[in-house]
């Protein structure tokens, strides 16, 4: 704990103009490079991206983007294969994907402004703010809870099924965020881990609630327009995308008979009516790639800063394995922060269902990311992440 704060007190300094110790790294803002200029192999880069290539020639992919970054310097970029393979539209750098869960540390993000202007603690009780949790079941479910997957609730779907009286009009997530709490948690809160999308869509209703604004606008307000993600949204309908509907990719989510088969189309209706926090994002590579430096920055972007390294370092840390002696996210013992799985060694990292994975590894000072739009098991993202590592390590003096 000491070793985070004085991490923070050296982010301080820097911005005040104060000394701050040697070696001491500013934040990176995003730019094309070379990989010769930060100590990584272009062959071995190369070859990754061919990994990706084949996989949309053997059809075990439709389409993908690919970026790595290290010390702000964008080493690859490639938009392969397909957006839609159908009308022969080819996969763009600047197309436009659904990033389901890649969702969730931006609503981690968003919560955490909201705790560090005083309107909302890591440690408050939902109940305080939403009446339905007032009850047995959910009374003792805090925010923190709610971040780490702790939370006891075991609701398996987005939302819940509609409610049998149509006279309560129009579903809204702060009006099925109650309906979650009259359910309530299954296990004591805090005491099991488990992933749950109806965690995160609470958390949602309270960034609406204490942040004062529709859960899109303050995202828009607080997270993508001073970073100049001007390519983020959370709702897949041209009148909420700018026009930019077209640059969307298909998503295929199954393949029959050797043909992939679209199960979204843009154009075609969102699968929740409203904006969500389980998942819902629409971004591109760069945009996303940028969100993934603020935190490689410790909360710092193009002379804005969004969090304290104080909140980065909370966020990120291993939270499952602090509070329940085991952490529980994948078969590889990741734990979990807010928001974010985070590896034994140091690196955090998301997904998303419909094919998307991003990461940030602080120790080798790099961000990567793989876009695609078919479905996440078909990503081949382990082979590409262990091939960025070796670019580095196979490059003599890469420091």
């Amino acid at each position: 704990m000491f070793l985070l704060a004085w991490q923070g007190f050296r982010t301080l300094g820097l911005l005040l103009g104060t000394q701050v110790p040697s070696g001491f790294t500013p934040p990176h803002t995003l730019s094309l490079g070379r990989p010769a200029e930060v100590g990584m192999s272009a062959s071995i880069l190369a070859a990754a991206v061919a990994r990706y290539q084949q996989a949309i020639e053997t059809g075990r992919l439709v389409g993908a983007v690919l970026l790595v970054a290290r010390d702000g310097k964008v080493v690859l970029y490639e938009a392969l294969g397909w957006r839609d393979k159908a009308r022969r539209l080819r996969m763009q750098k600047s197309t436009m994907f659904r990033l389901a869960s890649n969702t969730k540390p931006v609503i981690a993000t968003a919560v955490s402004i909201l705790v560090e202007r005083g309107q909302l603690s890591y440690d408050d009780l939902v109940r305080e703010y939403v009446p339905g949790f007032a009850n047995e079941l959910a009374g003792s479910i805090r925010v923190h809870h709610l971040l780490t997957h702790t939370s006891g609730l075991r609701i398996g779907p987005l939302f819940l099924p509609p409610a049998k009286d149509s006279a309560i009009g129009p579903s809204t997530l702060q009006g099925e965020v109650a309906r979650f709490g009259e359910v309530g948690a299954k296990v004591p809160p805090g005491t099991s881990y488990s992933y749950s999308n109806a965690g995160f869509n609470t958390l949602g209703g309270l960034i609406e609630i204490r942040g004062g604004r529709p859960l899109a606008v303050f995202l828009r307000d607080e997270i993508y327009e001073p970073l100049g993600m001007l390519d983020s949204y959370n709702l897949e309908t041209d009148e909420t995308l700018d026009g930019k509907l077209g640059r969307m990719s298909v998503v295929y989510y199954e393949k029959k008979n050797g043909a992939w088969i679209p199960g979204w189309s843009p154009g075609d209706p969102p699968e929740v009516p409203f904006v969500r926090a389980s998942g819902g994002m629409i971004s591109t590579a760069w945009d996303y790639a940028i969100f993934l430096q603020l935190y490689l920055n410790g909360g710092i972007y193009g002379g804005k800063r969004i969090l304290t390294k104080e909140s980065i370092d909370r966020g990120t840390a291993p939270w499952t394995r602090r509070d329940l002696g085991e952490p529980r996210i994948s078969a590889d013992g990741d734990a979990h922060g807010y928001g974010w799985a985070v590896s034994p060694d140091g690196v955090f990292w998301h997904s998303g269902t419909d094919g998307t994975m991003a990461w940030v590894d602080p120790s080798r000072r790099l961000i990567g990311l793989a876009f695609t739009q078919t479905p996440l098991w078909r990503n081949p993202f382990r082979e590409f992440r262990a091939a960025v590592n070796r670019s580095i390590e196979a490059t003599p003096g890469s420091w």
